[in-house]
């Protein structure tokens, strides 16, 4: 029988800086959603380092102590990649690779390199290349010869390493090229969702990673692959959905990031197209993250940088079956409490009972309270679609449980 082969991670470390911008909590959890691209990247986190400084040094980001404590880690334990939270200039980035003598990555390349391992489809694979070589346009310089050495690993995946990319001028009509044929898919895709007809589109959106291929499964019974990292999904699936005898289309959408970058926005317009022609949103949210909350502002801020913030919106509380609260002894009286000691039913007494029946609280892995899902989304999509078509309303009783 033959053995396993167990999966190598390249060895790396994190890099973040705590500034007025940003406190130590906040680069803490910055960072530990770093330590999970990195990861899904096919790194392992060796160490975090963490410097405060009001200034950033416009050589190294960092300061010259603080990058010979990470030069002494480094070659101390064979380290691949360095990766900052932070962007870093292309000056910048040169700097540290010459000082460190390995991979240098900020937070941006990062997610360019797991989205070059994700794209499946010629459309994203030319979405990311395209992202890809506007970003290593500035970085052109001195950075090819850096590139043959390596063997690839995390960052290394794409137009890095071909050796025809040694001009700048080459990379410029490859970018021109790539976005002639983004504009020619986008054109063929907008016939697309032309010729859907009529149908109410419902589109899920969420922060990445809270569930919107599992619920996309459960609910349309296809098979989207779904996986517990980031960015499982890259590339739009539309679906067929029947409830009750109402048909609807609901597409999946590439999942949304904090920090993300506008490379990427620019790239993938065409796929939030689905987001900005549907006429509901199903937002889905992680109640399990202790962040759900940053994840929801930063989800609606780029819904309002593609027009789409002021669209219906139903709000899908997913992974109620992991949520954990921290508890409080009945005779406890110096502990203050806190968003840390709530329950679900805590939080829908917050701003969440100002959503009404537009809060849902699911779980799509395990399926509980699907049925009132169905059920809501269902009136929500019937409403839509007797607006559109008044004559036919005799087809669609007022509630599903009619049937």
């Amino acid at each position: 029988m033959l053995e396993k082969k167990s999966i190598e991670y390249e060895k790396t470390v994190l890099i973040g800086v705590i500034n007025q911008q940003q406190n130590e909590e906040k680069v803490t959890e910055y960072l530990d959603e770093l330590e999970f691209l990195t990861y899904t990247a096919g790194g392992e986190v060796c160490k975090r380092f963490v410097q405060r400084m009001n200034v950033p040094n416009p050589k190294t980001l960092i300061g010259s102590g603080k990058m010979k404590e990470v030069e002494a880690y480094v070659d101390e334990h064979k380290i691949g990649s360095v990766i900052f939270d932070d962007e870093l200039t292309p000056a910048q980035q040169r700097n540290i690779e010459k000082q460190l003598r390995c991979k240098i990555l900020d937070r941006t390349g990062l997610i360019l390199d797991i989205f070059a391992q994700r794209a499946q489809t010629s459309y994203s694979r030319t979405q990311v290349e395209l992202a890809q070589y506007e970003y290593l346009l500035p970085r052109l310089t001195g950075l090819w010869t850096h590139l043959e050495r390596q063997k690839g690993g995390i960052g290394m995946r794409g137009p890095g390493e071909t050796e025809i990319e040694t001009d700048r001028r080459i990379v410029r009509d490859r970018i021109t090229l790539l976005k002639k044929k983004l504009q020619k898919i986008d054109r063929q895709m907008e016939t697309q969702r032309s010729n859907r007809g009529a149908l109410v589109r419902v589109a899920l959106v969420g922060y990445t990673n809270v569930g919107k291929s599992t619920l996309m499964n459960v609910i349309s019974k296809s098979d989207v692959f779904a996986e517990n990292k980031l960015f499982a999904t890259l590339d739009t699936t539309v679906r067929k959905v029947v409830i009750g005898n109402l048909p609807f289309l609901l597409s999946d959408t590439v999942g949304f990031l904090r920090k993300l970058p506008t490379q990427l926005v620019e790239s993938f317009k065409s796929t939030l197209d689905e987001v900005r022609e549907a006429d509901l949103l199903l937002h889905v949210v992680d109640i399990s993250h202790p962040q759900f909350e940053e994840h929801i502002g930063s989800v609606n801020k780029i819904l309002g940088e593609i027009g789409s913030a002021d669209k219906n919106t139903i709000m899908i509380f997913n992974k109620i079956d992991q949520y954990k609260h921290d508890t409080i002894e009945d005779d406890d009286l110096t502990t203050e409490r806190t968003q840390k000691h709530f329950t679900i039913e805590d939080w829908k007494k917050t701003w969440m009972r100002r959503l009404g029946n537009n809060a849902l609280f699911i779980s799509a892995l395990n399926k509980e309270n699907l049925d009132e899902f169905r059920k809501r989304v269902y009136d929500e999509v019937r409403a839509i679609h007797v607006t559109r078509f008044p004559y036919n309303n005799f087809l669609y009783p007022e509630h599903l449980d009619e049937y």
